[in-house]
C-alpha cells in the first residue's frame, strides 16, 4: 500500500479547525430544529385542524425529500428567487435546521403523548391556561423522556454534516478535499478526517449515555 501520512502533517491544524466549524453549524441547526420542532409538535396535537394539517404537511415534505436536495435549494435556488446571495453557513443552518425540525417534531410529539393524561386533566381541573400547562407541566416531562432521542438526532446531524462540503463550506470534509487536491493524495486526509468524525460521534454517544443514566437515577 502506497500510504504516506507524513504529507498531511503540515495540514493537520487546518483540518482540525474543521471540528469547530462543523460543530458550530450543527449546534445552530439543532437549536433551530428544536425550536421549530417544538412549535410543530404543539401544532400536531392541537384541535385546530388547519395547524395540524400544516404541521403534518411540513413534516411529510422535509422527511420525504433528500437533505442534499434541500441544501442545494437553500444555497442555489433561494438566491435565484430572492436576488440575494446566501452564505454557505446560513444555507447549511437553514437546510439542516428545517430538516431537523421535521424529525424533532415527531420526537417531541411522541414525548408529549407519552405524558400521563392525568397531568393534563389535573391542570385543566385547576384552571391552568393551556399555554402555561404546556410550558410548565407537559413539555418539561416530555423533554426528560425524549432527551436520548434528541441526542441521537444531534449525532445524526453531525454525521450528515459532511454533505455541506458540496456548497464550499469549510467543514471537516471540505478541508480533507482541499488537502487531497493540494498534495494529490486523497486517502490519507480522508482517513484522518474519518477518524475525527468517529471520535466526535463516539464522544457525543457517551455524553448521551451519561445523560440517560442520570435521568434514570432522578426517576
Amino acid at each position: 500500500m502506497n500510504l504516506d501520512f507524513s504529507q498531511i502533517v503540515p495540514y493537520i491544524p487546518f483540518m482540525l479547525e474543521g471540528i469547530w466549524v462543523t460543530l458550530k453549524f450543527v449546534s445552530m441547526s439543532i437549536f433551530v430544529g428544536f425550536v421549530l420542532g417544538t412549535i410543530l409538535a404543539i401544532f400536531k396535537i392541537t384541535d385546530i385542524r388547519l395547524l395540524k394539517w400544516l404541521a403534518d404537511a411540513y413534516t411529510s415534505i422535509f422527511r420525504g425529500t433528500p437533505l442534499i436536495l434541500q441544501l442545494m435549494i437553500a444555497y442555489f435556488a433561494v438566491p435565484q428567487l430572492t436576488g440575494y446571495d446566501i452564505s454557505p453557513l446560513l444555507a447549511a443552518v437553514f437546510a439542516f435546521g428545517l430538516n431537523s425540525s421535521a424529525y424533532v417534531s415527531e420526537i417531541i410529539r411522541a414525548g408529549i403523548m407519552a405524558v400521563d393524561k392525568g397531568q393534563t386533566e389535573a391542570a385543566e381541573a385547576l384552571g391552568v391556561p393551556y399555554k402555561s400547562m404546556m410550558i410548565n407541566i407537559i413539555l418539561p416531562q416530555a423533554l426528560k423522556n425524549i432527551l436520548p432521542a434528541l441526542m441521537n438526532e444531534f449525532i445524526t446531524l453531525t454525521k450528515e454534516s459532511a454533505i455541506v462540503s458540496i456548497i464550499g463550506y469549510l467543514d471537516l470534509m471540505r478541508r480533507a478535499q482541499i488537502v487531497g487536491a493540494d498534495i494529490y493524495r486523497n486517502f490519507e486526509p480522508l482517513l484522518f478526517v474519518g477518524l475525527i468524525y468517529w471520535v466526535m460521534v463516539y464522544t457525543l454517544t457517551q455524553i448521551g449515555k451519561l445523560l440517560e443514566r442520570r435521568m434514570r437515577r432522578s426517576d
